[in-house]
């Protein structure tokens, strides 16, 4: 008798011991697939030129920690890709990166950004059936838009290199459906200033894979769509959007 109350004493303490590390400190890991269709335009002045993209899949992870202090801010660290290529036949003369194209001239296009996001936040609220999430977001681009004849062979590609820190404004909301494993959710970071705007907007739907004390799973599928219209950033210029549904999966321990 000793000896099971002495059992179930040690098991009590062991599953408080992991409830209470869960509550104490959180950590998600997360990847996505995103399958975008790009538009857009692009030049070193405010005369923009449109250029045709093709489709392409696009990879973000992500890590975030969460915990139960009060005035410290959780933090999410989010890394994207943001490429693309595509062939255009130019409608006018066209001078990029110090060349200059002809109207008639069919031109290699492709975009090679790099999106990193520094978020921190605060739960607002944080429960079963609903979660409000608001912060700021330190969003540090980084790429590259080059151009080239595409009638010359292995031709030499103008190429225009820039990178900009953008402070923009976060928020997340989450609410839970009862008895059927699945939330539904929101996030986006935007801003706008000095004639330049970027968002970065998704919503989409959740499944719980695995739910236990050791690890939960969820599975997520939804649409995405981020815009980067920026005016005069190291002498670019840009309106283009990324959009298309996306697939990923979430581990937190």
């Amino acid at each position: 008798m000793k000896k099971t109350a002495l059992l179930l004493s040690l098991s009590g303490v062991l599953l408080s011991s992991t409830v209470q590390a869960d509550t104490l400190l959180g950590l998600y890991l997360g990847a996505d697939g995103w399958r975008t269709s790009v538009d857009g335009s692009f030049a070193n002045t405010d005369q923009l030129q449109a250029f045709n993209f093709d489709d392409k899949t696009q990879t973000s992870y992500y890590v975030a920690l969460e915990h139960p202090l009060p005035l410290i801010p959780n933090i999410r660290i989010q890394r994207n890709k943001l490429e693309s290529s595509g062939s255009t036949l130019l409608a006018n003369d066209f001078s990029f990166g110090g060349d200059d194209f002809t109207n008639g001239t069919q031109v290699q296009n492709q975009t090679d950004i790099t999106s990193t996001d520094y978020v921190l936040y605060y739960e607002v609220l944080d429960n079963e059936l609903f979660s409000l999430d608001l912060g700021i977001n330190g969003k540090y681009l980084d790429g590259s838009i080059a151009l080239s004849e595409a009638s010359i062979a292995d031709g030499t590609a103008v190429q225009q290199d820039f990178s900009q820190w953008v402070p923009m404004v976060y928020g997340a909301v989450r609410v839970g459906l009862p008895l059927t494993g699945l939330d539904v959710f929101a996030q986006g970071s935007f801003v706008s200033y000095d004639g330049s705007q970027l968002y970065d907007a998704q919503a989409g739907i959740a499944y719980a894979l695995l739910d236990n004390l050791a690890i939960d799973m969820t599975l997520k599928l939804g649409y995405r769509q981020v815009d980067l219209q920026l005016d005069d950033i190291d002498n670019l210029y840009t309106d283009l959007s990324f959009k298309g549904l996306f697939a990923g999966v979430e581990v937190h321990f």
